[in-house]
């Protein structure tokens, strides 16, 4: 089995490589598949595509238009961007009208929907929360709450006035900030995941930082790939194994960014109408036909808990919950 080095061109700050690529056939035999890993950074996290194909240069162009992919979507939706589309409506749109592209409308539009079916617990207005609590610039801080009831009046997705006529978008407040972290990481990969399958792959594996996935058919001789759940107090605690193909899973837990005062846990996991970290849960897995669902409906499953999950979800939504009972309690939601 060959190691292939690559070249310098692929050595770029937004394109660093950290996973060794293995282009040579599995098998003795001409005809079994390659297999070809790499990742890109790109909007706060690393994008990761393993993939198999019997052509390896195809299968090499095809990861890489993958993870190119990423990058334009960065330039896109990031907030740390001053360029990007998502940051120039930040910045305008509480003044006026601020036009964007069908692709970014279309994408504003499907996070108010979210809203609106999700009670407010899904609403990406909570920049100002993410802002207060600290959970922008580092680990998280506790604010005073006549702090959080300031912000509150600037969060709220019916502050987001879309106008599909004229592909504008508007606020109706100063202070209005839109956070993309709820949303991105599953939309990019769901358009990874396009292009990966119009370049002919059948068999790959993407993956957002780890908590937003999605499979591509099965790697040679299995049914899926195999993917675990880990408990939320143990990392080396395995709770649930399942074999993935073609579906999505995303995971929210209270572990990925958090801080503690005495015993209390307070997470990024915001409860928008609320203006306070959600409580009750650890973690929440979700999967779903596409990785854009999973990754908005885990944050409302988190907020809203076992009952609303079980009386709400769709049916091709499967959701597990980490709860927090005095111990951590996971099982799948029947």
């Amino acid at each position: 089995m060959g190691l292939l080095v690559l070249p310098s061109k692929f050595s770029s700050p937004m394109k660093r490589i950290v996973v060794s690529l293995l282009l040579a056939p599995l098998l003795a035999s001409a005809q079994e598949p390659y297999r070809y890993e790499s990742s890109v950074d790109a909007m706060g996290t690393t994008y990761t595509v393993a993939a198999y194909h019997p052509q390896k240069d195809q299968l090499q162009a095809a990861v890489e238009a993958s993870l190119e992919e990423a990058q334009r979507l960065d330039r896109m939706l990031s907030n740390y961007r001053a360029e990007s589309e998502w940051s120039q409506v930040n910045r305008f749109a509480a003044q006026r009208e601020v036009q964007v592209s069908q692709e970014l409308f279309n994408l504003l539009a499907a996070c108010v929907d979210y809203s609106n079916r999700s009670q407010g617990s899904f609403d990406i207005s909570v920049g100002p929360l993410m802002r207060v609590w600290g959970f922008y610039k580092g680990t998280g801080r506790l604010p005073h709450k006549a702090e959080v009831r300031t912000v509150m009046n600037r969060v709220g997705y019916k502050n987001i006035v879309l106008d599909p006529s004229q592909r504008t978008v508007r606020f109706l407040r100063d202070g209005v900030e839109l956070d993309p972290g709820g949303i991105g990481k599953g939309y990019a990969v769901d358009r990874m995941v396009e292009i990966l399958k119009r370049e002919g792959i059948n068999s790959a594996l993407i993956t957002a930082g780890g908590s937003s996935i999605f499979a591509i058919g099965a790697p040679p001789g299995k049914p899926g790939w195999d993917v675990v759940i880990r408990h939320p107090k143990d990392r080396n605690k395995v709770v649930a194994t399942l074999a993935l193909k073609d579906q999505s899973m995303s995971t929210s837990g209270n572990y990925e960014k958090f801080f503690r005062v005495g015993r209390r846990i307070y997470s990024h996991i915001m409860d928008p109408r609320t203006g306070f970290p959600a409580q009750g849960m650890y973690s929440v897995s979700v999967v779903t036909p596409r990785c854009i669902d999973s990754e908005a409906w885990a944050k409302p499953y988190y907020i809203l808990g076992r009952r609303w999950a079980a009386e709400h979800k769709p049916k091709d939504h499967r959701v597990f919950l980490c709860e927090d009972k005095g111990e951590a309690v996971c099982a799948w939601l029947q």
